[in-house]
């Protein structure tokens, strides 16, 4: 939902105000309108809005606006952003890089499952803003390759992730290392599993903005709850909602059948990408530009995905697992109907998760009726719509798995979201994400023996 608020009249400068419009964005939406006013102004602020509501652009454009006119440092950021997941840092860095362009400040991005050498070049050669994930971050903080001293604002973007992550120690110390004097913005949909210790330890006298809770339903978001017979019908059904001609992404619990399905997809015309903590980050990136550019029409992830993957006109989204919890639904499904526009949720329910699902369900605040449905029936074709033509395979359709490493050279790796994640053992959102250092120790297959079985892709 957009309001009749100009970013002038909320007081962006000039020059971010050129920024947005060239690239398409004239109206604030209300996050924006809410915080902008104190965030400009340097105050401490508590921002609560559900996935989609444009919390990104709500802390670059103060973040950018009040570091104007510093002066630059070699390893020393006057401006930090903390996300939970590389996937997040990069769509950050990417909304703020248009923003720092119009103000001359330079902006790098650290996360782990890469080497660090480019990233230490790149705070040697001076740098304004840092956008990073706690665990490199701290990596480069013991080696003495970053400082924090310098930082003037702080930003923690989905502080609630980070806890279901486990990182939240991580960025307590590191919120420890910044000035004690600094603005500080923390956004987060919830306040629980120690988020609220936070705000209270690091915000001062902040002001609080909540634009919709991270239960409330979206409006132009329809969800459908659809009824399978068998595993086998479960299969037909899925293969025929990938075939559409728009952007879909489809998740699933485990990493092998993320895998597996978005192979069989491939091979069956639809181009299909998949993303999971077994990859590494330059195949991430591949398979991420690939969504975004329409080479793939469908993206087969894990959780890894709930969060910070941001793909304009993603017109469906199927939940051929149902997640284990309700914030991770509400998570996966809001990667449609994201900014105002349409988009359809299902959820594919075997007769043995009917129960599960429906108590689910009714945690997320969604109310819809369950259908019992086949590959053809009307219901399902509606959401289909047009079939997009035969696509033949290319040699390497779907990217392989990261190069196995040395323990030494994966330790840092563990910096992005995969290794600590992985050692905490966390579940929800942030489960799958927290599987990736295991796909380098050869141990997939023993955690695979311990899960339930996915019903698509077992052919």
């Amino acid at each position: 939902m957009q309001t009749e608020s100009t970013f002038a009249d909320l007081g962006v400068r000039p020059s971010l105000v050129r920024a947005l419009s060239d690239n398409g964005i004239t109206d604030p939406f209300p996050i924006q309108v809410s915080t902008l006013p104190d965030t400009l102004a340097g105050r401490d602020v508590l921002g609560r809005g559900k996935t989609g509501s444009g919390k990104t652009l709500a802390f670059s454009i103060p973040l950018v606006s009040r570091l104007a006119d510093t002066t630059r440092r070699a390893s020393r950021p006057s401006g930090l952003v903390l996300a939970p997941t590389r996937e997040l840092a990069t769509q950050i860095t990417a909304a703020l890089q248009p923003l720092a362009d119009a103000c001359g400040l330079k902006v790098t991005t650290i996360f782990g499952g890469v080497p660090q050498n480019k990233q230490v070049k790149a705070l040697q050669s001076g740098v304004d803003i840092v956008v990073a994930c706690p665990g490199r971050l701290e990596d480069l903080m013991r080696q003495r390759l970053i400082t924090l001293d310098a930082v003037e604002i702080t930003v923690i973007d989905e502080a609630d992730h980070m806890a279901d992550l486990g990182f939240l120690p991580g960025v307590t110390r590191i919120l420890a290392a910044t000035p004690a004097g600094g603005q500080r913005l923390l956004f987060s949909a919830t306040l629980d599993n120690g988020v609220d210790k936070l705000v209270s330890r690091f915000l001062r006298n902040e002001v609080s903005h909540a634009v919709d809770s991270d239960q409330s339903p979206v409006d132009a978001m329809t969800h459908h709850v659809f009824h399978v017979s068998s595993a086998e019908a479960k299969k037909q059904l899925v293969h025929t909602l990938a075939s559409g001609t728009g952007r879909r992404i489809l998740f699933l619990r485990t990493k092998h059948h993320a895998r597996k399905l978005a192979k069989q997809l491939t091979d069956a015309g639809i181009p299909s990408v998949d993303l999971h903590g077994n990859l590494s980050q330059p195949a991430r990136d591949r398979n991420l530009a690939a969504f975004s550019a329409g080479t793939a029409r469908v993206l087969v992830a894990t959780d890894i995905a709930a969060r910070g993957v941001h793909v304009d006109d993603v017109e469906l989204v199927v939940h051929i697992d149902p997640p284990a919890e309700h914030k991770a639904y509400l998570h996966r499904s809001g990667r449609t109907a994201r900014a105002g526009r349409a988009g359809d949720v299902v959820t594919v329910v075997l007769p043995e998760q009917r129960r599960d699902t429906q108590a689910l369900l009714r945690k997320a605040g969604i109310k819809a009726a369950p259908q019992q449905v086949s590959a053809d029936s009307a219901e399902v074709q509606a959401l289909v719509g047009e079939v997009a033509p035969y696509q033949a395979p290319t040699a390497a359709p779907v990217a392989s798995a990261p190069k196995r490493h040395s323990p030494a050279q994966r330790r840092p790796s563990g910096g992005g979201q995969a290794g600590r994640s992985g050692q905490n053992g966390r579940g929800g959102s942030g489960g799958q994400s927290g599987q990736s250092s295991h796909g380098g120790n050869g141990q997939p297959g023993r955690r695979r023996a311990r899960r339930p079985r996915s019903a698509v892709g077992a052919k």
